[in-house]
């Protein structure tokens, strides 16, 4: 097993209790569009809605999935979005800012979300919480990067399961930048910051527009 298939087995349960609670938050009308920007089909599976949605991940310039014809899948990056001002009615976004390597294209991505977008939802691991989400390693993600690629690999679950190489150890540590409440929220000044938790402790953040400034 590796983590992928890992993470396959215990996130639905996750997957599931956020959906309904994006839905309950925003409301989405009936018919109008939504944005996800990093999606994939399966997160929309169970959800109790027909809205045409637009999936934008790089990952399917390897392989396009097969779907319904209420989605429609586009290669493109989330710091340049193809798409003109309020575009969509809805943004979504899930773990995907955290990816993005820098503070500048956190910022960048951000900012696009909020121009294409009506309402808002748009999550990522909190930084606060003690066990990495990528690595699956307690406290990992608070030491200099040049101690996590020392570490990774044998001192993570990630590691054991994956074993990774000195290239690809380098590209997580270079990829992942997770965000702390306080930088999350000055990325997003229009929305609400809500707190997902985890035993009591902040596991994610997500910033919720209602309706746009």
């Amino acid at each position: 097993m590796n983590v992928h298939a890992l993470y396959r087995r215990l996130s639905p349960l996750f997957r599931r209790r956020r959906m309904r609670w994006l839905l309950s938050s925003l409301q989405p009308d009936p018919g109008a569009a939504i944005l996800d920007v990093g999606g994939t089909p399966s997160f929309w599976s169970e959800a109790p809605i027909r809205n045409p949605i637009t999936l934008l991940n790089p990952d399917f310039a390897a392989a396009p999935p097969a779907v319904e014809t209420r989605f429609t899948c586009l290669t493109g990056d989330g710091c340049a979005l193809p798409f003109t001002d309020r575009a969509f009615a809805t943004v979504v976004s899930n773990s995907v800012i955290e990816h993005l390597g820098s503070a500048e294209r956190q910022r960048q991505f951000a900012c696009e979300v909020r121009r294409v977008g009506g309402r808002l939802w748009i999550q990522t691991p909190a930084r606060e919480f003690p066990i990495e989400p990528h690595y699956l390693a307690p406290g990992i993600h608070w030491l200099p990067a040049r101690w996590q690629r020392r570490l990774i690999r044998n001192f993570t679950l990630r590691g054991w399961l994956d074993r990774p190489g000195p290239a690809e150890v380098e590209a997580m540590v270079a990829e992942t930048r997770l965000l702390g409440r306080r930088e999350f929220a000055a990325l997003f000044p229009d929305c609400e910051i809500l707190v997902e938790r985890f035993l009591g402790l902040p596991k994610s953040y997500i910033a919720r527009r209602i309706q746009p400034q």
